[in-house]
């Protein structure tokens, strides 16, 4: 950073880089500013560097906040970037690398100081260093909101300018710089909707721009562009003591000079493409995030939530209008692919769960597909990974599952696609098993491992929501899943017997300090377990009641374990539903026993599938569907927020923030 600068040790000594902080006042006409910005520079793509970088840029951006109220030297900076702007997509179309080259160096100086102004200072302050004016002759003295000018530019750049091998740096930096701006939420929770950076992207020209921003943040999500390689090129003096191309000051030393590449040339290349490979791809969609969840104004909705909420197929040839004003088209094909491929990551679960529960047309498009597969393995990946990932991802990939279960189409449609060799899932080898079984057994995992771990009442009560969805679409269950339903009660039943046992010792025992027993824990244990065993048998009830004849492998291991039910048939808890699973049992119980003892398993299967079709359905009481829909809860803005932040502080490229100082989040969530 700085003419000719190439490491970050260098930094401190930069001569140019000294004379912007300096007392002096430099006029945005002087030839200094094309010295300071024609550097070859390899913005850090990790967090060791971004540290390293950080550490860097700080001092000189404190020396720079105690001078710039003289100089004004930030906003001439500013000023020499916007002039930039405006022929960027010109130069674009001229394939002006140089130019292009030496806004991209301007707009990462500028954000690099940003970042220590937003934890050194409020946003007050922040605005107050873009407003000092110049003081040197030449300068312009009108007062201006630079700040403003320049957040709209930014997005009018991410919009206008092609995504191509020599723009790709620069639009990189533009969305970096706009999550560096609106990371004031990290330090200063109550900044939500009153702050200047908040308004400015709510009215005027980025209103305006708003429909065009989502879009175009989805589609670098959607493209999934890579790093260009490098590019390296020599600009020659035009003549003997002349300036360089391109009106370059005379001061400036010719040679070879590197267009900047993120992880281009001299950089750790390797390391550094593997961990993000797509950096653009990753920065917008944590930049769309991060704007989705910005909170409603109080006369004016989210216009970013509300494009999001809106956007339709290209596809789509209705004339229906849409009652938001920001909506667009895109082509869904594209996005449900990318959404496919890039589950494993956070932030793109995210993105799923947000278009599944607030886009209509989006759930409409994700449900009518027939290879829901390729979505749903790696939603289920996620779930049998459970202590591997953090739980805000598991919860969200959990979300997901109930959302598509409260649609019946999807509930069938996952028992009629098979498939072979799952090699992640190690417990047992499936050489072939349907999507909706494994489904189940995933879900069934996840509860069995909350049970003994975490013990989030939540998480309980969505896996048995999604359960109870699908159950009366149970089809040809999977004998292993049959089997992990059954001892899934059984490991409920046992704790229930233990806690209820607790419960009677204490009871028995002395009085504690204070006159109390312990009695009410394990009362209210004894309450949600008996809770979630009631839950447990109303899915088994309903799968039986629905498709009795589809399953025979679930009847089979309900007669195999039938002993663990007795003690429920007479708990006041459970005696209705019991009912359905005492007449189910007793009447396979009679028909084994007329077919003789020492039956085969095979055997056992044959007058199981016989007595399904023979047993009237008309025995079996009928209950209300289970159907359970997610909503969100009130505020949601509190766990969002904090959530998409912490996604920011762990996944953004090339971005490093000190955990001192950062209210809006602990670290142990993040």
């Amino acid at each position: 950073m700085g003419a000719n600068t190439s490491q970050i040790g260098d930094l401190s000594e930069n001569q140019s880089l000294r004379a912007l902080v300096g007392t002096e006042a430099i006029s945005e006409n002087d030839p200094f500013w094309n010295q300071l910005i024609s550097f070859t520079f390899t913005s850090p793509t990790n967090s060791g560097d971004s540290k390293l970088l950080e550490e860097a840029v700080t001092p000189l951006a404190k020396i720079l906040i105690e001078n710039n109220p003289r100089t004004g030297n930030f906003g001439a900076l500013v000023r020499v970037f916007l002039g930039r702007t405006r022929e960027l997509k010109i130069s674009t179309e001229c394939q002006d690398q140089l130019f292009i080259w030496q806004a991209h160096n301007t707009l990462f100086m500028i954000r690099c100081l940003l970042k220590v102004f937003i934890r050194e200072m409020n946003e007050e302050e922040l605005c107050q260093q873009f407003e000092y004016q110049q003081r040197a002759p030449g300068s312009c003295a009108e007062s201006e909101d630079l700040l403003k000018e320049m957040i709209c530019n930014l997005v009018h750049l991410i919009v206008e300018v092609p995504l191509l091998d020599i723009t790709y740096s620069i639009l990189f930096e533009a969305v970096t710089t706009l999550l560096v701006l609106l990371s004031y939420q990290l330090f200063h929770k109550e900044i939500l909707r009153d702050g200047h950076i908040y308004k400015y992207l709510m009215q005027g020209r980025c209103l305006e721009l708003t429909s065009r921003l989502v879009k175009t943040l989805l589609y670098n999500f959607i493209r999934q562009e890579k790093c260009p390689p490098p590019v390296t090129h020599i600009f020659e003096p035009q003549s003997e003591g002349g300036g360089l191309l391109y009106g370059l000051a005379s001061g400036v030393a010719s040679g070879l000079w590197n267009v900047f590449t993120l992880g281009g040339a001299g950089s750790r290349t390797g390391s550094d493409q593997e961990q993000h490979p797509l950096p653009l791809s990753t920065q917008s969609l944590l930049l769309l995030l991060v704007l989705s969840n910005l909170t409603d104004g109080p006369d004016q909705p989210n216009p970013y939530r509300q494009a999001i909420m809106s956007f339709k197929n290209t596809q789509d040839t209705s004339s229906i209008p849409s009652p938001h004003p920001h909506t667009f088209q895109i082509n869904f094909n594209s996005l449900y692919t990318a959404l496919c491929d890039q589950q494993r990551s956070d932030p793109a679960t995210l993105l799923l769960y947000t278009l599944l529960h607030q886009n209509a047309n989006v759930r409409t498009y994700v449900l009518s597909r027939t290879d829901v597969e390729n979505l749903v393995m790696p939603i289920l990946e996620i779930l049998y990974h459970v202590e591997d990932r953090n739980s805000h991802h598991v919860y969200m990939a959990l979300i997901i599952l109930l959302i598509l279960t409260e649609d019946d189409t999807f509930n069938r449609s996952i028992h009629e696609v098979m498939l072979k060799n799952i090699t992640w899932y190690t417990e047992r080898s499936l050489t072939e098993i349907s999507l909706g079984s494994l489904l189940i057994l995933v879900v069934i995992r996840t509860i069995q491992f909350n049970m003994t771990r975490t013990r989030d009442k939540y998480l309980h009560t969505n896996c048995l929501a999604a359960l109870a969805n699908m159950s009366a679409q149970f089809r040809c269950l999977h004998q292993y899943a049959a089997q992990r339903i059954i001892s899934l009660f059984a490991l409920l039943s046992k704790k229930h017997n233990k806690v209820l046992e607790q419960a009677t010792q204490s009871l028995r025992g002395p009085l504690g300090s204070g006159g109390s027993t312990t009695l009410p824990d394990y009362a209210q244990d004894l309450n949600v377990i008996e809770e979630v065993i009631r839950m447990m048998l109303e899915i088994i009830n309903s799968c039986l009641s629905n498709s009795l004849h589809h399953n025979p492998n679930l009847v089979y291991a309900l007669l195999y374990k039938r002993e663990l039910f007795e003690q429920f048939r007479s708990h006041p808890s459970f005696q209705d539903i019991m009912q359905n699973l005492d007449t189910v049992i007793g009447f396979f119980s009679s028909r084994l026993e007329q077919a003789g003892s020492d039956l085969s398993v095979e055997r056992v299967q044959e007058v199981i599938k016989k007595g399904a079709v023979a047993l009237p359905k008309d025995r079996l009481k009928k209950f209300p569907e289970l159907k359970f829909k997610y909503v969100e809860e009130d505020q949601p803005e509190d766990f969002f927020i904090p959530y998409v932040w912490s996604l920011v502080f762990n996944t953004g490229v090339g971005l490093h923030w000190s955990p001192q100082g950062i209210e809006l989040f602990s670290m142990d969530s993040s």
